[in-house]
This record gives structure tokens, sequence and C-alpha cells, in this order.
């Protein structure tokens, strides 16, 4: 089966770790290319490759102040991966609460020895 090219959907673009960091720091805040290359100690060509595959699939925004280009994270873009996740959640919940559950049984049953 072929490859989906990075540009077709949120999901295939953050599966790259190097565009999850950047989405890390835009979290943060607006950023520069250069500040994010610095940040990530990253080439700023191979960080504005990455920015514009997140701008294609709709997870960052640019603007331009003066000659510099900054970058923001657009929330919206990450709905199709939330709402695939979603589900997931009650299932993860159910089995922190039965951890949690087991883990007081055992310090109890410490208690009483």
């Amino acid at each position: 089966m072929a490859r989906l090219a990075t540009t077709s959907d949120a999901f295939n673009a953050v599966a790259e770790p190097q565009r999850r960091q950047i989405l890390d720091l835009l979290a943060q805040g607006e950023r520069s290319v250069n500040e994010i290359a610095a940040l990530l100690e990253l080439k700023q060509p191979q960080v504005s490759k990455h920015l514009r595959v997140l701008r294609e699939v709709g997870l960052v925004a640019m603007r331009e102040a003066g000659q510099q280009r900054l970058y923001r994270l657009q929330g919206e873009g990450l709905k199709p991966i939330h709402d695939w996740v979603k589900p997931f959640e009650h299932l993860w919940r159910e089995r922190f609460d039965r951890l949690a559950d087991y883990l007081k049984e055992l310090q109890t049953q410490e208690k009483e020895k």
C-alpha cells in the first residue's frame, strides 16, 4: 500500500516527531522560524519545510510582522485527531480507576500485615 503524502491530513503530518516538537513549542505561543530552529537545534530550512507541511494541513498559521514570519498553532486543525482519540478516553479512565482501586487494596493489605 502506498504511503500517503505528509500533507494529506493532520495524522500524517504529526507522525513526524520534529513536527510534534514544533507544535509543542507553538502551543506555548507564537514563534519565528529562527526561534524554533534555535530551540530545537535544527537548521532553518528543515524547520521551514516542517512548518510548510503543518500549514498545508491546517495545524499552523503564519503572519508577517515586518520582515519576520511568525507562526502560531491552529487548534482547529487538531480536531480530527481529538475526535479520533476521544472514544479511547473512557477506556483509559476506566483502566486508571481500576489501577487506583487495586493500589488502594494493596495498601490496605500491607497495613493489615
